[in-house]
């Protein structure tokens, strides 16, 4: 009897006494663990999953944990300044014997289930070092929320003219004169050259109040 296994990516097909090395899985040597990912028995009755047969399963016995062949990999850069790298890579590697094929009742065997050891470990060490940012990051980004959730929500102050009204002033620029404790026509219209001067450098504009003529406007729309 045989079976089609699917493990790291791979499949391969074993039967009972088979040893084979498989891109790492979670144990130790002496331990027996459990595919259940079996594509395909054969033997006297060959049976096809869709895509796995349901209750079947393949054990084996962990002889090693190690390492593939070393592998060589170069980097390089086209272009009349061209840089290149070197990097190795070896793959992480068990090597198992196949002990059993079970066509059915896998799933109450009681056997650990094969895990691919590289995957999990990686898995656990992200969300385990991503967790502390992640709430760093959510603890740093509440108060901008709730100051951006209070500005918008805020009202205009109770009596004030509705400064858009002037040349050259949209709703950001109203919020700021606002924050700058102006919102009346009346007050604009009282502002004197130093006045002018104070605005235009808080406001970066330069001349512009006095181009723009916001006092003269100031004292026509304070008239009503």
């Amino acid at each position: 009897m045989f079976a089609v296994v699917k493990t790291g990516g791979k499949q391969y097909k074993v039967a009972s006494g088979d040893v084979l090395k498989i891109e790492k899985i979670a144990g130790n040597a002496g331990e027996t663990v459990q595919f259940n990912e079996v594509l395909m028995l054969g033997g006297d009755k060959t049976t096809v999953g869709a895509p796995t047969v349901e209750g079947a399963g393949v054990q084996a016995e962990i002889l090693e944990q190690g390492k593939g062949p070393k592998v060589i990999n170069y980097v390089k850069r086209r272009r009349k300044h061209s840089s290149q790298r070197k990097k190795g890579h070896r793959q992480q590697l068990t090597v198992l014997r196949i002990t059993d094929i079970l066509a059915s009742g896998a799933d109450k065997s009681g056997v650990t289930a094969a895990v691919n050891g590289a995957g999990f470990v990686a898995t656990a060490a992200v969300a385990e070092a991503a967790a502390p940012k992640k709430a760093k990051a959510e603890k740093k980004a509440a108060p901008k929320a709730a100051k951006k959730s209070e500005a918008k929500a805020a009202p205009a102050a109770e009596g004030a003219d509705d400064l858009k009204k002037l040349s050259g002033v949209g709703p950001a620029l109203e919020k700021k004169l606002h924050a700058a404790g102006v919102t009346t026509f009346a007050q604009i219209a009282g502002w004197g050259a130093d006045d002018i001067a104070e605005f235009d450098e808080k406001l970066s504009f330069k001349g512009r109040i006095e181009r723009e003529g916001w006092v003269d406007q100031a004292k026509d729309l304070a008239k009503g």
